[in-house]
């Protein structure tokens, strides 16, 4: 990528319920790049699918500037808006006119989880990408052929995707550093008294550092063990063989930083990745429990069931019946055409 003459083009298209934080991150900081230079080195425009009105996750609603029936077509590059968590849109025509821009080699990025309707459209094929952590598994488990990270944001070639939020602005200004040079990016990021431009190798997610700091290095890794062995877990034993330190100083590292014991902070992450692949997969209730480390169906609902107060199947039930507004009986759901995920 290399540094650009003319102003690029940017479309974003907005998907309904789309994250308001993330699209507003993207498109204030191109803003911001032609206000410090006092150039117009960016000009972006909003787009919808079938109305012109779309409902952002806030409740608050965006008139686009064009449909994608008259959108320009000169854009450099078109973000798909998305929603957390992703919500799924089974429109034949969108997916084309996406697929067309992608023919016309048109940069193509994802905002939350605008990546989802990249993948399936099957343009992340071959493609590093990323999407909200909340929609991680869906991706992983739905698109095998897009290499799916858990970074803040990828720049692979001319697909750039983000895992929303404030993401976006880290996205934005890795590019304009791309194209305009990382002092221009220094320039905006000071402008919006952000402490430091991350990477796209700094995670989504630092949950435990940031209760913690950075002051316990070894429970920090005993705990990054533990969610790299979700299927296969570990004992106690061998992550504090593997941490470097004895048993008895790994639950102490537990109890006085966590008040919890390693074996039960292991089993409530296996229980939480469980719930999350419960919603967003399609998976059966065995292959999730397997997947998490459960050796038999019956184990895993009443572990399940102790934790949350509900059985697995209870749970994806639940869920159904929201989506659809079903009455309160079990129901059996058509894995194809269950949609996970519905405001």
């Amino acid at each position: 990528m290399q540094a650009s003459k003319k102003p690029l083009k940017y479309g974003f298209l907005l998907l309904p319920h789309y994250s308001m934080l993330g699209f507003s991150s993207a498109i204030e900081t191109l803003h911001m790049a032609n206000w410090v230079t006092g150039k117009e080195l960016y000009s972006f425009c909003t787009i919808s699918h079938e109305e012109k009105q779309t409902p952002s996750n806030t409740g608050v609603t965006t008139v686009s500037d064009y449909l994608t029936s008259d959108a320009p077509s000169d854009l450099d590059a078109i973000f798909v808006c998305g929603a957390s968590p992703v919500i799924k849109n089974e429109s034949e025509t969108l997916e084309n006119w996406i697929k067309k821009q992608a023919k016309r080699r048109v940069a193509l990025g994802g905002v939350c989880t605008g990546s989802y309707l990249l993948a399936k459209a099957g343009l992340l094929n071959g493609y590093r990408a990323t999407i909200h952590w909340r929609s991680l598994a869906n991706l992983r488990d739905e698109f095998l052929q897009t290499i799916v990270s858990n970074h803040l944001f990828e720049v692979d070639r001319d697909r750039y995707t983000c895992s929303g939020g404030t993401a976006a602005m880290d996205m934005m200004l890795f590019l304009i550093g791309k194209q305009h040079g990382m002092s221009l990016a220094s320039s905006i990021s000071e402008q919006f008294v952000c402490e430091r431009i991350r990477t796209h190798e700094d995670p989504q997610r630092i949950p435990l550092q940031a209760r913690i700091g950075t002051g316990q290095p070894k429970l920090v890794e005993a705990v990054q063990l533990m969610e790299a062995n979700i299927q296969e877990p570990l004992s106690s034993d061998d992550i504090a063989f593997h941490v470097g330190v004895s048993r008895r100083h790994l639950e102490r590292l537990f109890k006085s930083n966590l008040d919890i014991v390693p074996s039960r902070y292991y089993l409530e992450l296996r229980l939480q990745h469980a719930k999350q692949l419960i919603i967003q997969t399609d998976k059966s209730i065995t292959e999730v429990g397997m997947a998490c480390g459960f050796g038999s169906a019956p184990h895993f609902s009443t572990t399940y069931k102790g934790f949350f107060g509900i059985t697995p199947r209870e749970e994806r039930n639940t869920i159904y019946k929201k989506m659809h507004n079903k009455p309160s009986e079990t129901v059996q759901i058509d894995k194809k055409k269950r949609q996970l995920w519905k405001k």
